[in-house]
């Protein structure tokens, strides 16, 4: 029987999350020629191509898209038992700050994979906005935290850049209305973004709901009350993207950051290593994007 390598597996599964041979090398600590060899190697031991390679990075063929699923479970499997017979049995707390309009899908998935391989470490999850959550850091109240910028400050890591797009509700009529009907939360970041390029496209709009709770303006925009401003991929299931024919100003785009303390390294850098490797899946279209 022919056995398949783990490393070449690995080393194919970066490839397919990053986007490319010259990130997964970086991920995986080897150099460009090492991945390549790999993944030469995994496909003449299967006798198949994986990959579509190009100037523009690669993608998966037919065989590489089903063999990726299997990949990524062997891989998992071998490093969940490696985790549980040999590595330290490391304890403690770290908390995790998380804007809420970027829980999912990503966090989740995290706190899994830090409960699978971790299961003496706690994680407390805080939710709050990116203002909040840099000024706890800053105190050292909170570990590692994420958050929606314009551009990282410093000793911040940009995992993915993000559209920022106009939501109303399922069938939405309400962006036909003039002036425009907007709701935002009092402290929601994206506010001033999106109010700001309405002025500069000399737009007619009026705050049809301004709340405290992040939860009202959800039940608002779904009622077809008002439009809002939410990350592409992170908005509430009962969203519907605004069409490009109602002509609303274009919002650019932000930036997802990761930032993390250097207090409790040793139960820091798994977390954000879990964080960094599904917001590259993300990143690649490897996970669903739909909120829950």
């Amino acid at each position: 029987m022919r056995n398949l390598d783990l490393t070449t597996l690995r080393s194919f599964v970066a490839v397919a999350d990053s986007g490319g041979v010259t990130r997964a090398a970086g991920f995986l600590n080897l150099t460009q020629s090492a991945v390549s060899m790999q993944l030469k190697r995994l496909e003449e031991l299967l006798g198949l191509e994986l990959l579509e390679r190009s100037g523009r990075g690669v993608a998966l063929t037919a065989s590489g898209q089903q063999l990726l699923n299997y990949a990524r479970r062997m891989v998992d499997l071998n490093d969940e038992i490696y985790a549980k017979l040999t590595r330290e049995e490391w304890e403690g707390e770290v908390v995790l700050g998380v804007p809420h309009d970027i829980v999912y899908p990503v966090i989740p998935r995290v706190m899994k994979r830090m409960q699978r391989d971790y299961p003496r470490v706690k994680v407390q999850l805080i939710s709050s906005y990116t203002r909040d959550l840099k000024e706890r850091f800053r105190k050292g109240e909170v570990d590692v935290i994420l958050t929606t910028e314009a551009a990282a400050s410093e000793g911040g890591e940009v995992l993915i850049e993000v559209p920022l797009q106009w939501y109303g509700a399922k069938d939405s009529q309400v962006w036909k209305s003039k002036p425009l009907r907007v709701a935002f939360c009092t402290n929601c970041a994206f506010s001033p973004i999106a109010l700001n390029c309405l002025n500069k496209a000399s737009y007619e709009w009026t705050t049809a709901v301004s709340a405290e709770s992040d939860r009202a303006i959800e039940v608002s925009v779904s009622a077809d009350l008002a439009v809002t401003a939410v990350l592409e991929g992170h908005e509430p299931p009962q969203y519907e993207l605004i069409p490009l024919s109602a002509g609303l100003p274009d919002l650019g785009t932000q930036q997802i950051v990761l930032y993390q303390g250097a207090v409790q390294q040793n139960i820091t850098a798994p977390l954000a290593a879990f964080i960094e490797s599904e917001f590259s899946a993300l990143r690649n279209g490897r996970i669903e994007t739909v909120a829950a």
